[in-house]
């Protein structure tokens, strides 16, 4: 089932703009299309979440739940995109992945853009190694700072993964707070 949501004038200048920063990306030193790190995600996808119900709060109280993922690349690779939809038993909705390449030091940037609000979340920045995306940020929960971080993987052939964890002591400790599996 899909929803669809009023669009919010602040969240679309917020997205033109982050849209319009991307498109000024600049090329590669020797012009050439750099290697998509994120092309083992493009197409469709169905998408199996694993949530806590609370987050920072010690639980280890999950629920589940299905969705779908159309992702692909933009500006030739050095951007790229992943438009979700989350069939949350506390709410369906739509959310929006952008990311964007830095050539100059090979660092993704991943901002994450979910449909019940207008902020975009400041972004996480990192890279691929040995086939594994590893990266961090800072944002705030439940009014105080965290340290974010997302890991890409596939621990299983053709099954991307992703999780979320969130850090309240600067990364000293992580809560792994958010799962999803993605298949064709």
């Amino acid at each position: 089932m899909t929803e669809i949501f009023p669009l919010d004038r602040r969240a679309l200048i917020a997205g033109g703009a982050l849209l319009t920063a991307a498109a000024t990306a600049p090329p590669t030193a020797t012009g050439a299309v750099p290697l998509r790190d994120f092309s083992f995600q493009d197409g469709r996808w169905t998408v199996h979440h694993r949530k806590l119900r609370r987050r920072l709060a010690r639980s280890t109280d999950w629920y589940e739940f299905a969705g779908t993922t159309t992702a692909g690349p933009l500006m030739a690779g050095l951007a790229g995109y992943e438009d979700n939809f989350l069939d949350d038993p506390l709410g369906a909705y739509h959310a929006e992945g952008l990311r964007r390449l830095d050539p100059k030091t090979g660092l993704w940037s991943i901002w994450w853009w979910d449909g019940r609000f207008a902020e975009i979340d400041p972004p996480v920045t990192g890279r691929f190694e040995n086939g594994i995306g590893t990266f961090f940020g800072d944002s705030m929960f439940d009014g105080k700072a965290i340290r974010v971080r997302y890991i890409w993987d596939m621990p299983t052939a053709g099954v991307p993964r992703w999780q979320q964890a969130f850090s309240p002591d600067r990364g000293a400790t992580w809560e792994t707070n958010w799962v999803m599996e993605f298949r064709r």
